[in-house]
């Protein structure tokens, strides 16, 4: 997939500005931003559901302008919000989808039954969608966009509300995918979740690209090796910043702490340490992509 000058209006708003990206085949390429940042448009463009203002787009070597048909046949769509029909068995929910390919019925009956062994739903293939967990339905929402057999799975927010343990099971049952040989094209909130399935990743902001890259190279070109966490009384937390400036390579005062960044925390701890100061907590941790994504795009809440 390759996109060059790729552009978005939206009468006199530019949503996405003149992007230009490559998301090879086999590759998880990630879609990060904050609310309004350009992704949802951008992916949707990719999906053929909205046409590219300007610039030039190519899906699979096709261009959405004149091959939307084609290129949607060999694509797999996992949206944010599931849309399953919830009066149907979980397998009738892929038979049902699988009709809208054209598909033999043995043909749509024997990839269902794959697919729900691969999602760990074998189980509940004759039991109605309504009752079943979260996590289950999100799992049954991608082996739906998998009867088609697509050469390219777009992911808009996939473990977005699910506990802990159906995340990695997702996470796994994704890699797996991958490892087959499908393109994914994600968008995410959760950072750990992006470094975990990203090959690369373009961090937007304001309609444009920001950075680019494999997530630990991006940590570390935008961050420092080690944050230290260090909290005071709130209202001390400025002027404690003022008394350690210099010792980090950068800091920034949050409401209940002070993030310091370094490449030795154990070091700056004990030059905090030195100066006399006694935080009521301290933690020093790995910088993430996290603190790249916030260091690009900003702390302010967007709505």
């Amino acid at each position: 997939m390759t996109a060059r000058g790729l552009t978005k209006r939206f009468g006199q708003f530019t949503a996405v500005d003149a992007v230009d990206f490559d998301i090879e085949a086999g590759e998880s390429f990630g879609f990060l931003g904050p609310n309004g940042a350009g992704k949802t448009s951008t992916m949707r463009m990719i999906s053929c559901m909205s046409p590219v203002t300007s610039g030039t787009l190519r899906v699979l070597g096709l261009d959405p302008a004149h091959d939307g048909p084609a290129i949607r046949r060999r694509i797999g769509l996992v949206p944010q919000e599931d849309t399953l029909d919830l009066q149907l068995t979980v397998l009738d929910n892929l038979v049902v989808y699988g009709r809208y390919f054209d598909l033999p019925r043995k043909v749509i009956r024997e990839r269902a039954q794959h697919l729900l062994e691969f999602i760990q739903l074998a189980d509940r293939a004759h039991e109605r969608v309504e009752p079943l967990s979260g996590g289950m339905k999100r799992r049954l929402t991608i082996a739906r966009s998998l009867v088609s057999e697509p050469d390219l799975l777009i992911l808009d927010e996939p473990t977005t509300g699910l506990d802990p343990q159906a995340r990695h099971l997702v996470w796994d049952r994704l890699y797996r995918l991958k490892q087959q040989g499908v393109t994914l094209v994600v968008t995410t909130h959760y950072m750990d979740e992006a470094e975990q399935l990203c090959d690369r990743l373009v961090i937007m902001d304001g309609g444009r690209i920001v950075a680019e890259g494999p997530p630990p190279d991006l940590i570390a070109r935008y961050a420092t090796r080690e944050v230290v966490e260090l909290r005071f009384p709130a209202d001390d937390n400025a002027e404690v910043a003022a008394r350690l400036d210099g010792l980090a390579q950068r800091h920034e005062v949050l409401p209940d702490r002070l993030l310091l960044y370094t490449d030795d925390g154990e070091r700056l701890v004990e030059e905090v340490r030195r100066s006399g100061l006694t935080p009521e907590r301290t933690l020093v941790r790995r910088s993430s992509l996290e603190d790249v994504f916030l260091h690009l795009t900003g702390r302010s809440l967007v709505e």
